[in-house]
């Protein structure tokens, strides 16, 4: 194979003896993608692929100039931004482990992270350089800090990443690279503190198909020799927008997935979601793909083209993918309207392990909300450990063996309860309870830590909030458990309305009556200006719960 660097050959990359790493991969990319086709668009800022490799090898070069040692921990403060993806691609290479924080996060929250993941440097965007100067006394582990700016001056306890990032001769490190390097994931979940999912990244690249997806169509790669010709053969690459910010698991695993395959990852400017931008990108850049979390985000995208119809050219756009949150089929039929030749895709998984399932909705057949097809290597159980049968009706936790997570960094007992070892296989469990029908196809039910007991009966929230949203005055909707002395938990709707409705707790409730049981009818539904979902488009159970109460009285 041509085109590769010594230093790539000398690490016997290829033929049996070979390790998958991302370090490795991204190499391959940057010796095979042409020089001149765009990595990182940015509103009027293109870093080229040519730019991506010099610039991440520099910067891998001087973390590793300034002490940093296999497995020592980065911690990743900022926005999507191009400096994101390049900052990722850097510690890959120079086998330092990625931490994501929250941009959200305030001061204990930040503290928690960074020092929980043993954090040794830091890299933060300008705006949020008052908040780490104020931590720098409580964060000893971290030895350097870097700011991400737009030609600002750094603070005197930080270093500039653009000096670091054009310092030195752009070649690749010269370095063994391993499957078992990491990629820290914190996930906040739905109860607890913040937990670092521990991923080898040999078992990523498996668990991500090794870069085949519904858009380039190769075959699973067994070595990187056929990666790189897979890339050289793969034409110009996958485009593709991230919505969702990057430090979320969504948007983290398909930008790696799109920067591994040599493709474009187009970042938005604005600081909030705006819709219009985003569809104003994809005709800008012919963007072929966007990553999305559920309706938080294509309610937006679907009204932005409902004001506007036939204003944005959407012919390169084939795929929009959505994971963590479910996704009504009335907004996939509403997106669908402006563009027949759309692929919909919900994908079932978590930061603890991808590819429970999937669901595919197109012009040609709709698909029903929260049903998946089941992935390779998924199992349902009982609690008891049991196998569920198909068509039994009854719920159990949907489990993936094979590729998987290590653990919860630094988390003996919660890594547990997570990662299970049934009859030999070890499996992962993050608490999706779901029931397999005859057909096996996957019904989502819901996520275990929010399921709600109700006159003992179980009530799992995503099937009442989907019920919810269909109502035409509701824009958003959230459904708790509420302490009540007959029925132990009364199930609670929280409804975000769309502009101008008043809230009619009958008529909502009836509306839900005509779809679920009678027990899954909320006793009481209550009304606020916005649910606060956070940027990934997940919903702050607890936090909904206590509004809830105050409105209730």
């Amino acid at each position: 194979m041509t085109g590769l660097t010594h230093a790539v050959l000398r690490r016997g990359a290829f033929g049996s003896e070979m390790t998958w790493n991302f370090g490795d991969i991204l190499d391959v990319a940057g010796a095979v993608v042409p020089a001149d086709r765009p990595a990182l668009i940015h509103g009027d800022r293109i870093i080229s692929w040519g730019e991506l490799t010099r610039r991440s090898n520099n910067l891998a070069a001087q973390l590793r100039a300034r002490g940093a040692q296999p497995d020592d921990k980065v911690a990743f403060y900022m926005r999507n931004c191009p400096e994101y993806p390049e900052a990722l691609v850097a510690c890959l290479k120079a086998r330092l482990v990625h931490v994501n924080i929250n941009f959200r996060y305030l001061d204990d929250e930040l503290h928690y992270i960074i020092d929980n993941s043993d954090a040794r440097f830091v890299v933060f965007g300008e705006e949020f350089a008052e908040r780490v100067a104020k931590l720098r006394d409580r964060l000893p582990k971290v030895s350097r800090f870097i700011q991400v700016a737009d030609g600002a001056t750094p603070p005197a306890f930080a270093e500039s990443y653009e000096e670091l990032a054009n310092a030195g001769t752009g070649e690749p490190l010269d370095l063994e690279r391993s499957s078992d390097d990491l990629l820290l994931l914190y996930t906040g979940g739905t109860t607890g503190m913040p937990k670092g999912v521990m991923w080898r990244s040999g078992d990523l690249w498996d668990a991500m198909g090794r870069g085949a997806n519904v858009l380039n169509q190769n075959a699973r790669p067994e070595s990187l020799e056929q990666h790189g010709e897979n890339l050289r053969l793969g034409g110009e690459g996958v485009r593709q927008i991230p919505a969702c910010p990057i430090m979320h698991g969504t948007g983290l695993f398909t930008a790696m997935g799109t920067l591994a395959g040599g493709g474009t990852l187009v970042t938005l400017t604005a600081a909030n979601f705006d819709p219009h931008e985003l569809w104003g990108a994809v005709e800008r850049h012919r963007v072929q793909a966007i990553v999305i979390v559920g309706d938080a985000f294509a309610k937006p995208l679907l009204r932005a083209l409902d004001e506007r119809p036939g204003r944005y050219d959407l012919s390169s756009l084939v795929l929009v993918l959505s994971s963590g949150v479910m996704w009504s089929p009335e907004v996939k039929q509403g997106l669908l309207g402006h563009s027949k030749r759309l692929v919909l895709v919900d994908a079932f998984g978590s930061s603890e392990a991808i590819g429970f399932g999937t669901s595919v909705t197109t012009a040609r057949g709709k698909s029903r909300s929260a049903r998946f097809r089941i992935g390779e290597n998924c199992k349902v159980f009982s609690e008891d450990g049991r196998e569920i049968q198909p068509g039994s009706g009854e719920p159990g936790f949907v489990a993936r063996s094979g590729p998987i997570p290590l653990g919860y960094y630094k988390d003996e007992e919660k890594t547990a309860q997570t990662f299970r070892t049934i009859d030999g296989v070890r499996y992962s469990i993050p608490g999706d309870w779901c029931r397999v029908e005859a057909d096996g196809t996957l019904t989502l039910l819901g996520r275990g830590s929010v399921c709600i007991n109700t006159g003992g009966e179980k009530v799992y929230p995503e099937e009442i909030e989907e019920a919810l949203k269909t109502h035409p005055d509701v824009e958003d909707a959230v459904v708790v458990g509420v302490t009540d002395e007959r029925w132990g938990q009364a199930v609670t709707g929280v409804v975000e309305l769309r502009r101008g409705a008043e809230l009619d707790e009958e008529r909502l409730r009836q509306h839900v009556s005509g779809q679920l049981a009678r027990f899954k009818v909320p006793k009481r539904i209550v009304a606020l200006d916005s649910l606060g979902r956070a940027e990934n488009g997940k919903a702050d159970y607890a936090r909904v719960r206590e509004l809830a109460l105050e409105r209730l009285g």
